[in-house]
This record gives C-alpha cells, sequence and structure tokens, in this order.
C-alpha cells in the first residue's frame, strides 16, 4: 500500500508554503506517496495547494477573532462540525500519518487523528509557539522547530531543529543580480531596496514609504515594492511618477527580488525571516505589533542579538525607517557584516529533512 499523508494547515504563505515544499520533499523522496491538505474554506490555500498541484479539502472552520469577541459566539459550532469533516476525510483517505502546519485547520484534523492513533507530526516555524501547537505537542510524534530553544513550548524528546522548509526556487536561487534587475526594469548602478509586506501589505512600511518616495531617487536608491492588496491602487499612483520605483501588489516570482535585493525590508513572520537567512540579505525589519504572543518580535531578535539585522517598531515606521534605510545603504562595511551574520544563522535543506524523518518514523 502506498504512504498516504495529509498535511493541515494554512491561512498565510508563512504556512502554505512550507507545507508545499515538505509535500514536495515527501513526493520526490517517495514517488508513489499520496497526498491530501485540508485547509480552511475562504484561505488563500483553497488557492494555492492546487496551483501548485496538490488535492485540498476544506473545513468550516474560523480561528478566535481577538479584536471582535462577539464575533467568536459560532466558533464552538464550526469546531464541531470541523470534526465531523475531518472524520469523513480520514474515513475516505485513510491517512497514514498526518502533518500540521499552523492555521486553523491544524488543530481538528491533528486533533483527530492523535485520537485514533495515527501518527502527527507538527511545524513550528515561529520562535514562539502558538497555543494550538503547544495543546497538539503533548501527543505529537515528532515536532520540528524552526529555531533553537523551543522547550519551553514542547516535551524536548520530541523536538528535531529542522529550520523552516523554503521554496526551492528561493534556497537554490541561480538567478544574477543583472538578471534579476532586468526584470524589474531597474538600474544595475543603482543600490536595490526590496520592500515586502506580506499579502494583504504592512501599513506602516507602506505609509512610510508613501510619505518619503522622493527620498530614495535623491539618495541614488531604487526600490521593489510589493505592496500587499490593500491600498495597493493608492501606492501604485504614488509611485507611478518615480521610475526609480517598481510597484505592484504581489512579486510572482520572488526568487527575482532577492537576487535583485541589496537591502530587504520586511515584517517578520518566520518564513520571511527564514528566507532572508538563506538568502543572505541585510534586513530591516518591522514586527507586526499585534501577531499572536508578538511572535513576530520574538523572530526579529533572533537576527537583532546576532547582528544579523536592524529592527525598527512598528509605531515608528513613519519616522525611522527610511532614515534607516538610507543610512544603511551608506555604510556598505555594516551591509556586508550583516549578511556575514544571517547567513550563520540559516538551516538550508529543511523540507528534505522534515521528510526525511517522518519517513524514518512511519517506515
Amino acid at each position: 500500500m502506498p504512504k498516504r499523508f495529509i498535511i493541515a494547515g494554512g491561512g498565510t504563505g508563512g504556512h502554505i508554503f512550507p507545507a508545499i515544499a515538505i509535500a514536495n520533499a515527501l513526493k520526490y523522496i517517495v514517488p508513489s506517496a499520496e497526498i491530501l491538505f485540508i485547509g480552511a474554506n475562504g484561505k488563500m490555500e483553497m488557492d494555492k495547494v492546487p496551483q501548485a498541484g496538490y488535492q485540498i479539502k476544506g473545513l468550516d472552520i474560523a480561528g478566535f477573532n481577538r479584536s471582535a469577541l462577539w464575533k467568536n459566539i459560532t466558533l464552538p459550532y464550526k469546531l464541531i462540525k470541523s470534526f465531523f469533516q475531518v472524520r469523513q476525510i480520514f474515513s475516505s483517505f485513510k491517512p497514514t500519518a498526518v502533518i500540521g502546519v499552523g492555521g486553523y485547520s491544524t488543530f481538528p484534523v491533528l486533533r483527530y487523528a492523535q485520537s485514533m492513533g495515527i501518527p502527527t507530526f507538527i511545524h513550528e516555524a515561529n520562535s514562539y509557539a502558538g497555543k494550538s501547537n503547544i495543546l497538539l505537542g503533548k501527543n505529537a510524534t515528532k515536532i520540528f522547530v524552526g529555531s533553537q530553544g523551543m522547550e519551553q513550548f514542547f516535551p524536548a524528546d520530541k523536538i528535531l531543529l529542522s529550520g523552516n522548509p523554503v521554496r526551492d526556487v528561493i534556497e537554490n536561487n541561480y538567478l544574477t543580480r543583472k538578471e534579476a534587475l532586468a526584470y524589474f526594469q531597474l538600474a544595475e548602478s543603482k543600490t536595490t531596496i526590496l520592500v515586502v509586506g506580506g499579502s494583504l501589505g504592512a501599513a506602516s512600511i507602506n505609509n512610510a514609504l508613501l510619505e518619503h518616495l522622493d527620498a530614495f531617487a535623491k539618495n541614488n536608491l531604487q526600490v521593489i515594492w510589493q505592496t500587499g492588496k490593500t491600498n495597493a491602487h493608492q501606492y501604485k499612483a504614488a509611485a507611478a511618477a518615480h521610475s526609480n520605483i517598481w510597484v505592484d501588489t504581489f512579486i510572482t516570482k520572488m526568487e527575482y527580488g532577492y537576487a535583485a535585493a541589496d537591502i530587504v525590508i520586511s515584517r517578520a513572520g518566520a518564513m520571511a525571516v527564514t528566507e532572508l537567512c538563506v538568502t543572505g540579505k541585510a534586513a530591516i525589519l518591522v514586527p507586526f505589533p499585534f501577531a499572536a504572543e508578538d511572535h513576530q518580535t520574538a523572530n526579529a531578535m533572533q537576527l537583532v542579538n546576532h547582528g544579523a539585522a536592524i529592527l525598527i517598531k512598528d509605531a515608528a515606521a513613519k519616522v525611522q525607517l527610511v532614515n534607516a534605510v538610507i543610512e544603511l545603504s551608506n555604510d556598505p562595511e555594516k551591509q556586508e557584516h550583516m549578511k556575514a551574520q544571517i547567513k550563520q544563522l540559516a538551516l538550508r535543506n529543511a523540507a528534505a529533512f522534515v521528510a526525511n524523518k517522518i519517513l524514518e518514523t512511519v517506515s
């Protein structure tokens, strides 16, 4: 019988892309393996997973809403309904093992698998674990983590330091800076700033740029600006008069963005931080302050404490961010030091490591 794996989770690219990387690694090692994803209806995994060539089933589930507590009134009903949906999926698919990567669907899927005695594996990307993963970790078979010091959240004997799985086109990026800049129609002679804030965008980062667009040309800088969806039309309109600024809602081929960039401005989600380590970029991080348990700040501090990144608080971004990037652009020695430090923090080939350990356990 072929090995069958369910991979549960999603909600953000930081969960979805590592999940797809793990699936690809499993298929590479065991081509006969059958893989089914389970996500949350209405979330981005329902589009991104099929685009990657995998089947996905959706659950009618949502997470706990911290900003509007009254919206949680239907949460118990959705959770109960999701367990019935999970039971039906398991009855049909009969998984060998189940892998959770974070996101709304992870809890009911792994909890049901554990109740059935099916091996369960967790991948925790952040340096501050989520509450659902902490609960699930007590009965998990193995727990893969992206950073050290996770014994405070999980049983030490179950932890394996894997790093975070990165898309192959980014981890093994052979593009030259020249090729990448040509893709964005930008000049080779200028220092290039890549600005990313996630699929929805980062208001503090975007508004900081909006206030100081003229400053980039004055300092011989050019910008690759991924705005995200929110207020994208406003940012595109403002940048239209600036030939040194490439702007769009989303960078489809992010490997070109990294290859072109000298300095990166980013949020500090686990995958963003991991990709910066793997690509070895000088980074200015603006953590999202309302992430659960303020985990983005914890992620950023892992780099800052090693001299591998600069942290700008979200509330200070409008005043400090552009000045910080200009100052760093004028200090090549500091850039090189940061690049050397961040490369040392990279854990490469994480997807293959995770896949091999799972296969060893269930073989």
